[in-house]
């Protein structure tokens, strides 16, 4: 093949490349939507995406998101699927563009390179987000009941003790070995616009900082236990019957498998299917077996009159060496099929209420979120000669790498868009960026269009 040819083929491959991701996207997102995901029993389309099409994490999380932001950009999206704007520059554009800019932006993103695109949306991202450090004057923390289960929080910290805040959630997951302010790499090309530094692109996931809130308070409490004369006071306390603890599912005392001879009444403290905190917050079965797998757990004799007769020794969660030889034969990974997260629990295959020992044969690590899917959707998990097998409840196996679908027909067959050897090549790119002038423009246009609403309105407003 002759050297022309081959930069032919190359470039007209790269465009069917482009027209097949932007309907790779699509159906990503219609998938999404759906929820379809959540049959496989993963935490999010991402995840789904990297176990099922071998796709790598991050890149996975950015490609859904990509995918969402196209539902509301018709015409990046028109683009896109017609080849005329790469996936790396749709990636850069889903980050700033809106209904009523998509438009001109889409137009000044033409002639540029995908490297000259991704320095104009830094810019732009670091001026108009320029207000939104304003430091509050007010310190406080809101919290307060959202329903009967969700605990909602709601602060106002100034920049410094935010930062405070923020590294200790990284620790908490950590996250703190590398810096966090993805344009580091970029900042000596950039123009200087103004003189101001460009602020950190904060990329945490509600679900991690969540989870590392948690830790740190459930640190804090573990410390105060350890030099407390009275350890009881710091720790959270379930109040939990015979039944609740052994229960497969939510059941009432007329549908109790083992309906003891003479029912007690709800309120009598050995009532089998109490499950609650101590201070009165309702508890559910699955959320319990979930807590047990790692609680300290003391049983409670009492008589007909709700007398205490008996306090049982606490039986312990997996020891250090226990859990350390876990981690060592996980590999410090869950074992949750496609999940390579290192934050992990000891979670009891046969589940300690039901009899199962803390032993390395019963136990095995898991994220929270597996931990927590493991538990609420009863995933059958058994041992065989090369480690664990994992099955849903109606026992389809979850395997841990999929294999790819076998691809039919030509690439051009999976797309709609009509690629020449010159669809993905911009008319006169690579060009010197005026990063400055681009900026003023782009900005300059939405205020035009601010105006003209305007404009219109008070006309209506006359005329009315």
């Amino acid at each position: 093949m002759p050297t022309e040819r081959l930069e032919a083929r190359i470039c007209e491959l790269a465009g069917h490349l482009t027209a097949a991701t932007c309907r790779f996207l699509l159906l990503v997102a219609d998938f999404d939507e759906r929820k379809g995901w959540a049959a496989w029993e993963m935490p999010s389309c991402a995840a789904w995406l990297s176990w099922k099409c071998q796709i790598a994490p991050g890149t996975a999380r950015e490609q859904v998101r990509t995918a969402r932001a196209l539902a509301d950009l018709p015409v990046i999206r028109g683009e896109f699927a017609a080849a005329r704007l790469s996936y790396a520059k749709v990636r850069a554009l889903t980050r700033i563009a809106a209904p009523e800019t998509e438009g001109d932006l889409a137009e000044m993103a033409t002639p540029m390179t995908a490297g000259q695109l991704e320095r104009f949306v830094r810019a732009h991202r670091r001026v108009t987000s320029a207000e939104d450090g304003q430091a509050r004057k007010e310190r406080k923390l809101t919290w307060g009941w959202a329903g009967d289960h969700v605990l909602t929080f709601r602060g106002l910290l100034p920049p410094d003790d935010a930062a405070v805040l923020l590294q200790a959630l990284r620790a908490a997951r950590n996250d703190v070995e590398h810096p966090h302010d993805q344009d580091d790499r970029a900042r000596d090309d950039e123009a200087d616009l103004g003189g101001q530094k460009p602020p950190p692109v904060r990329r945490e996931h509600a679900e991690d900082l969540a989870d590392a809130l948690v830790e740190i308070c459930a640190a804090y409490l573990r410390g105060k236990i350890v030099s407390a004369d009275n350890a009881d006071v710091y720790q959270v306390i379930i109040h939990a019957g015979s039944e609740a603890i052994t229960a497969e599912d939510d059941v009432s005392a007329e549908t109790s498998a083992n309906p003891a001879p003479a029912p007690l009444p709800v309120t009598h403290p050995a009532y089998a299917l109490r499950c609650h905190f101590e201070d009165g917050g309702a508890v559910s079965p699955a959320a319990l077996r979930l807590i047990g797998c790692n609680a300290t757990v003391s049983t409670m004799l009492h008589d007909l009159a709700g007398n205490v007769l008996d306090v049982g020794r606490r039986t312990r969660k997996p020891s250090a060496a226990l859990r350390r030889a876990v981690r060592e034969r996980d590999g410090c990974r869950c074992r949750f099929p496609g999940c390579e997260s290192r934050r992990t629990d000891a979670h009891h295959i046969l589940y300690w209420s039901n009899g199962g020992e803390t032993k390395l044969s019963n136990l095995i690590s898991l994220c929270k979120a597996h931990h927590r899917i493991v538990h609420d959707k009863d995933i059958i998990i058994a041992s065989s000669g090369g480690g664990f097998t994992f099955h849903t409840a109606e026992g389809i196996p979850i395997v841990s790498s999929p294999g790819l679908t076998s691809p039919v027909g030509d690439i051009s067959q999976c797309h709609h868009a009509a690629v020449t050897t010159s669809t993905i090549i911009s008319p006169n790119s690579g060009g010197r960026l005026d990063l400055n002038m681009a900026i003023w423009v782009a900005l300059a246009n939405a205020r035009v269009r601010a105006e003209r609403r305007q404009a219109q309105q008070q006309t209506q407003t006359q005329a009315a």
